[in-house]
């Protein structure tokens, strides 16, 4: 059996897709998310924005012992999503314990750059 690793919440403060991309790649951002575990892990997303009310419960799925990058423009919640070139934060609840990282690749400038972090992890009680 296998021990779950990480936290069940988790906060990534500085969200921002850029809306431009110059060459072969696409700027975009990814949610990184390791399950460690031996059972699949339930997450449910809260996106929060400067100027409008948050999307909440946009649930995404991490199978046993594996790892998924989930594109930020993926999160859907009624057909909304994350806004091109809109400042936001992300909250990341899970069900087990997970690790979360946060990747972002700049693709507006000739040399791409590529921004990678772990999110901040809330302990749990």
């Amino acid at each position: 059996m296998f021990q779950a690793r990480g936290e069940k919440h988790w906060v990534i403060p500085d969200g921002f897709i850029p809306p431009d991309s110059s060459g072969a790649l696409t700027s975009h951002e990814s949610v990184c998310v390791l399950n460690t575990s031996s059972e699949e892990a339930l997450l449910r997303f809260t996106v929060f924005f400067e100027d409008r009310e948050p999307l909440e419960d946009m649930l995404y799925v991490v199978p046993a012992r594996r790892t998924k990058h989930i594109r930020t423009t993926s999160l859907l919640k009624n057909g909304e999503g994350i806004p091109i070139g809109v400042p936001y934060a992300i909250e990341v609840k899970s069900d087990i314990p997970v690790i979360v990282q946060y990747s972002r690749l700049d693709a507006t400038q000739a040399e791409n750059a590529l921004m990678s972090t772990m999110a901040y992890p809330l302990k749990s009680k």
